[in-house]
């Protein structure tokens, strides 16, 4: 929850943080763990190009949001420290992670926004962990793969996370998880291509499997300007009408249910960021920066008032999105 107020300026809806102390990342995690190197940050040998306390110093985190015109962020963590292993222990993770990342929100001085961390294997510690989160002060909503045991946001435990976020007020944002996939395992393909399928196919599951109009008060953000999906509406609103087994368990075509979504402005395309605000509401456009990964929209707020939204309509539609 938050009611305590914010520091003026644009929100900045999507940027990561992680302490030090839990670089081991969750139990079974695919990548891990993360290691300083002489300042510089790696994910076991991979390189992430960004020193390390720029992921874990809460002053760099300030100072770069001083640089960028940043008023406020909302800090989740890297997709790569969701607990998606499958292995017992996660649960001690998460709470660690949302014990420590709602301490650092409580001493920002509202410039600070948290999104926690749920179990995703155990649906009554996730219920638990998502209650814990609706009662502490600063913390909006929880941060989601958009694909777990080969399933998206309409089937199994990530549909049920939802219908839980929907029932306490959380906000959710969904970022991927960079899934390899042997054709992609050259030339960073697995971030350049599969990040924005990821979360495309997010999209496409929660409208196609008609989620949002089960869940109409559903806050939830797809971040990447929702990959690959504002090139794709038109592609599955013709299926949709088209095709039966498209519109099976949905009663509206997509293109009608995309404006009830948030999507953030991480587009590195003028081109695309304009796609994607005539598809969305004019109040579904958020400012996302990726802080602080070599992937982020440089000069995130410029580039979104440049080519999207004004500032004042970016920082309304992100306190929408908060539940302020």
């Amino acid at each position: 929850m938050i009611s305590a107020p914010l520091a003026d300026g644009v929100i900045d809806v999507h940027a990561h943080w992680l302490p030090a102390e839990l670089f081991s990342l969750p139990p079974g995690a695919p990548y891990g763990p993360m290691r300083d190197r002489d300042g510089a940050l790696y994910l076991g040998d991979i390189p992430l190009s960004i020193p390390t306390r720029a992921m874990s110093d809460v002053a760099a985190i300030l100072g770069d949001m001083r640089t960028a015109g940043v008023g406020v962020r909302v800090v989740s963590a890297p997709p790569f420290a969701f607990p998606v292993g499958g292995v017992p222990g996660a649960g001690s993770y998460v709470a660690a992670f949302n014990e420590a990342l709602s301490t650092v929100v409580a001493g920002a001085g509202g410039r600070l926004v948290g999104l926690g961390m749920v179990s995703l294997d155990e649906p009554a510690e996730a219920r638990a962990q998502m209650e814990r989160l609706a009662g502490t002060e600063g913390m909006a909503g929880i941060a989601i793969p958009p694909l777990h045991y080969g399933r998206s946001l309409d089937q199994g435990f990530l549909r049920d996370v939802l219908t839980d976020a929907d029932a306490l007020g959380l906000a959710v944002l969904v970022h991927p998880m960079q899934l390899s996939r042997p054709e992609w395992s050259e030339h960073y393909l697995s971030n350049l291509i599969g990040n924005p399928v990821e979360t495309a196919t997010a999209v496409a599951a929660l409208l196609l499997g008609g989620v949002k109009e089960q869940l109409p008060r559903l806050r939830i953000c797809f971040v990447h300007g929702g990959g690959c999906a504002p090139g794709l509406l038109g592609r599955w609103t013709h299926g949709w009408h088209t095709r039966g087994d498209v519109r099976r368990h949905s009663s509206r075509p997509p293109d009608e249910g995309f404006g009830e979504l948030f999507f953030d402005t991480v587009t590195h395309d003028p081109g695309l960021l304009r796609l994607l605000t005539t598809h969305a509401s004019k109040d579904g456009i958020v400012c996302g920066s990726d802080y602080p990964f070599d992937m982020a929209q440089s000069d995130p707020v410029r580039f979104a008032t440049d080519h999207g939204p004004s500032a004042a309509v970016l920082t309304s539609n992100a306190r929408a999105f908060l539940g302020l």
